[in-house]
């Protein structure tokens, strides 16, 4: 059973692909991964409830615009803009936003008793939407880390995501066990020779969705403060030009895979492997404009959720 919010937010989705997008009844079902009867239901509650009108005068418009603008610069599936009254300086309630967005995309694809494996990066965004999930119970579902973890234990770690998801749903975690970052290529190779990490990838690269975050890599981002590079590391990211990573895999500002050995370092399922995927990509906060744009180009993302502060940052750069 949907909340109130996350069902109007549904049915103002619809109204929106309805009657401005202009696509049929059928193509919003697809769209939105519905029944064509649910998306009737939908439209009728919109106008009985005046949802139309106020939906496309009022500001939920400019997000939409924002999100049909990205969806068609970067040939998504589907973007959604949370909205973003003021900028936060922690950028906290745009990953907050973003969560939300995030944890009803999970309620509307993983609901029912359908049989679902799900690979999980890391970042404050997929935390949020963790703090965020209810009413989603399938006992069928099982989330598996996409990347290795990290060596103090928190919230936005891959192994703890997995797990909370878990426990909040009543499925399954899988974790990888590797490090997120490992010192060398051989050191990495050997990782990946263990069979306990082997099966762990084998069922993450076969997972039909990826749920991901994208990370900044510059001075003061959480990836360069956490301790996880060392200051050589650093260096090479910095002089390979990089902007950002996802899932384990550094990017430059063309959505190029870097030209670093630290792409080869990383025990993790690389983007290149997830064309079967239904590959969601999670982004808040104004100062991740590079690293989201870098991401956006690498052309492997199907559905992007975004705050509307970044949302413009990454449009002004295109």
């Amino acid at each position: 059973m949907l909340s109130g919010r996350r069902q109007d937010d549904e049915i103002v989705q619809a109204a929106w692909l309805y009657y401005v997008g202009n696509l049929s009844q059928q193509q919003v079902s697809d769209r939105l991964g519905v029944s064509r009867f649910k998306v009737n239901r939908m439209l009728a509650d919109a106008r009985e409830q005046g949802m139309v009108r106020v939906s496309v005068e009022h500001r939920t418009s400019t997000t939409l615009e924002l999100a049909d603008r990205l969806a068609e610069a970067f040939g998504l599936e589907e973007v959604q803009v949370a909205p973003v009254p003021l900028p936060t300086e922690e950028h906290d309630y745009e990953r907050t936003a973003v969560g939300i967005l995030a944890a009803n995309y999970l309620a509307r694809v993983a609901g029912g008793d359908r049989r679902l494996v799900i690979g999980v990066g890391w970042g404050r965004t997929l935390s949020a939407m963790a703090d965020n999930l209810s009413g989603l119970i399938n006992r069928n579902l099982t989330f598996v880390s996409l990347m290795g973890s990290v060596t103090h234990a928190s919230r936005t770690a891959p192994g703890v995501v997995c797990v909370r998801l878990a426990a909040q749903t009543g499925g399954r975690a899988m974790l990888l066990p590797a490090p997120f970052i490992a010192d060398s290529e051989a050191a990495c190779a050997a990782i990946l020779d263990q069979r306990l990490v082997k099966e762990t990838l084998t069922v993450a690269r076969n997972a039909s969705h990826a749920l991901m975050s994208v990370g900044e890599c510059r001075d003061g981002a959480i990836l360069f403060e956490s301790g996880i590079f060392s200051a050589e590391q650093i260096a090479d990211l910095r002089h390979n030009n990089v902007v950002g990573d996802c899932c384990g895999v550094f990017f430059t500002e063309d959505g190029a895979v870097a030209d670093t050995p630290l792409n080869r370092c990383t025990p993790c399922v690389k983007p290149s492997e997830m064309a079967e995927m239904d590959v969601v990509v999670t982004a808040g906060g104004a100062t991740k404009a590079a690293a989201t744009l870098a991401v956006l180009r690498a052309g492997f993302v199907d559905r992007l959720l975004i705050d509307e502060t970044l949302a413009r940052a990454v449009i002004e750069r295109i």
